[in-house]
């Protein structure tokens, strides 16, 4: 499985707000952390509010974070929210399935066994579990020093 740029960047804005969660940030400063497109984040914190993962605040003094704790945050939830789906050849996609071995093939069922294993890792795993180094984070992303 190959997660997307879009969830990639979505799981990159989450480890950022969870290295400072009493903090709020900005997509600029995200941006600048990573060196990403402003723009492609500001669809993505869009998704990531809509779906409760953070929550925004917009004007002077605005910015985003953490919607609830990190520890809530399920790596799986964000990816299957995040991602277009899971099709991993064309007969996961029935109306689109031309293939004429599809009846009697056993890869669609090795494949879905494949998928669910990759999600159910996901699932073990949440935002506070991939963020535990925050002081090594925080120097990478060259935020201020809050202490």
């Amino acid at each position: 499985m190959r997660l997307t740029a879009h969830t990639d960047y979505a799981l990159r804005v989450l480890i950022y707000a969870a290295v400072q969660p009493d903090e709020r940030c900005t997509i600029e400063q995200i941006a600048a952390g990573y060196g990403i497109s402003r723009n492609h984040l500001m669809k993505i914190v869009r998704k990531l509010g809509e779906h409760g993962f953070i929550e925004t605040v917009r004007g002077r003094g605005g910015g985003l974070r953490l919607a609830r704790p990190a520890e809530e945050i399920v790596v799986g939830d964000v990816v299957r929210v995040m991602e277009e789906g899971f099709a991993q050849a064309e007969c996961f996609k029935p109306a689109e399935n031309r293939c004429v071995i599809t009846p009697a093939c056993g890869l669609i069922g090795v494949l879905k066994r494949a998928v669910d294993a990759y999600l159910g890792v996901l699932d073990e795993v949440t935002l506070a579990e991939i963020s535990t180094r925050r002081d090594k984070l925080a120097r990478l992303l060259a935020l201020p020093d809050r202490d």
